[in-house]
């Protein structure tokens, strides 16, 4: 498998997609992204894309671990990481693995690290997704505050379904929503950006602040007002401008 990348500048970073994604999750963004300022190297879980079929564990650390590789790959001694959604949690635990690599973190519409506040309810209905459509695309209504065409929802599901296998869809779920890993923040000292939808009803801002502001002791929190939870989607190049002004100043 070749390794997905853009751009050839000096800042470096790392992309880690979400649940339903994969590595061309944040291809809309490029086009307001200047590939003499930035080098993109976006993971591929194992049993998604072009990594389907793949032997797992199909879990956070895993992902953590994939994309350390990845970097190792580029031969980035240091680099930033970028996560949206499940990736949000896989890039804190790089930060919390590596924090002497990372020089900047970024969550998208991110997982916090400890264990998702899930009733019994809910967990049944995203375990149900594993091999239906129709819970998906339930999952990307809701989370975008159901306010967006519903065919652009049955795609978003019907993509994931393509892209991923089921046994590893189904057990990253267990990983990212059940797993605790918040133990780690200590060692997450790093400049922090979290980036949310004021739509999002999965990660809304009243989340991200009781989580990852208030967990994270350099950590600022973005809103972004026409979004839900997929801003590389739903607003590109407004992620890209915040996300860039983040990982290289001016």
């Amino acid at each position: 498998m070749e390794d997905y990348r853009y751009g050839n500048g000096p800042v470096r970073v790392v992309f880690i997609h979400g649940w339903f994604g994969d590595a061309h999750d944040f291809d809309a963004m490029f086009a307001a992204i200047d590939p003499e300022i930035f080098s993109f190297a976006c993971v591929e879980y194992r049993g998604y894309g072009a990594r389907r079929g793949q032997a797992g564990p199909f879990d956070v650390a895993t992902i953590a671990k994939d994309a350390v590789a990845l970097a190792d790959r580029m031969g980035w001694d240091r680099f930033n990481v970028v996560g949206h959604s499940m990736g949000g949690k896989a890039a804190f635990k790089v930060a919390a693995d590596v924090p002497q690599r990372v020089q900047r973190l970024c969550g998208v519409a991110p997982v916090w690290a400890g264990r998702s506040p899930f009733d019994e309810k809910t967990v049944s209905l995203f375990r149900s997704a594993k091999s239906s459509l129709g819970p998906r695309q339930g999952i990307v209504t809701n989370t975008t505050g159901g306010r967006l065409p519903p065919i652009w929802a049955k795609r978003v599901a019907e993509h994931s379904m393509k892209i991923s296998d089921e046994e590893a869809f189904a057990a990253y779920f267990e990983s990212w929503a059940l797993e605790d890993i918040s133990a780690e923040a200590g060692a997450v000292s790093m400049e922090t950006l979290v980036v949310v939808g004021s739509h999002d009803r999965c990660v809304s801002p009243d989340a991200a602040n009781a989580t990852w502001i208030a967990k994270l002791a350099n950590a600022k929190l973005v809103v972004l007002p026409d979004s839900g939870h997929y801003p590389a989607n739903e607003c590109p190049l407004i992620l890209a401008a915040h996300v860039t002004n983040f990982l290289a100043p001016t």
